[in-house]
């Protein structure tokens, strides 16, 4: 099982613009969006089951954050990819149990080299709202604005298509509960700090659909702008956004 268990689907469930590039072009930018100071290798898999969702060829980025590794890919977002806490080095050095646990066909896999050059810069993340979320508190950070109480909000709602799931950013500015949402950068959402205290009632005041559940990831900020960290969240929880 992995770290984090509550599955949010990584779709981007707003209208947000979609990326035109490759996963292989979308996996390169989301580390270059987290930036050389988080760990990330961008890797490409072999998947040998014929009846998965995922592709024959899968590229995805394998991050560090809060102690543990996470994977993203541009069909499904971002998911914890650790199986266990405090075994960083030793998951680091071996992503085949890491893997298998995502899809069971995903049978090998290889490290593509760096590419120096390339930035963050340019169209929408495909399904990216996770790691734009992080790098938005970053940026506030680094630029010194306030943000108390930082915090992920993971949400999914009831569609005609499914379950669609969604990650903002919140945090605390005056006694009232900011929200960046990556879908709507340019939105501003400012609600009591009361209704901020439940992820749920959030939610339902982000977005007019049936929500089936939320949750917060509390997200800590090191001395240096350039990281940010999860606090501990209870082993045996999963978050998939």
């Amino acid at each position: 099982m992995h770290v984090l268990t509550l599955l949010l689907l990584a779709l981007a469930p707003l209208g947000a613009p979609l990326s035109a590039q490759t996963p292989l072009d979308d996996a390169r930018r989301a580390g270059g969006l987290l930036g050389a100071a988080v760990w990330s290798q961008v890797i490409e898999i072999r998947n040998d089951n014929r009846r998965s969702l995922y592709p024959e060829t899968v590229h995805a980025l394998v991050f560090e954050l809060a102690g543990i590794l996470w994977f993203y890919t541009d069909a499904d977002g971002t998911q914890s990819f650790s199986l266990h806490r405090g075994r960083l080095a030793e998951e680091k050095a071996d992503f085949a149990p890491l893997l298998r646990g995502i899809e069971p066909g995903f049978s090998r896999w290889t490290v593509l080299p760096a590419e120096p050059g390339r930035s963050g810069g340019g169209a929408t993340l495909k399904n990216g709202c996770f790691i734009e979320s992080v790098v938005e508190l970053r940026a506030r950070v680094a630029r010194g604005a306030r943000a108390g109480a930082p915090r992920l909000l993971s949400y999914y709602a009831k569609t005609f298509s499914g379950q669609e799931g969604h990650t903002v950013l919140a945090y605390e500015v005056d006694g009232r509960t900011e929200i960046y949402d990556p879908s709507r950068p340019q939105a501003k959402f400012a609600f009591p700090a009361r209704r901020g205290r439940e992820p749920l009632a959030l939610a339902q005041s982000l977005d007019r659909r049936e929500i089936l559940g939320a949750r917060y990831l509390p997200l800590g900020v090191e001395a240096s702008p350039g990281l940010v960290a999860a606090r501990a969240v209870p082993a045996g929880e999963r978050v998939r956004s």
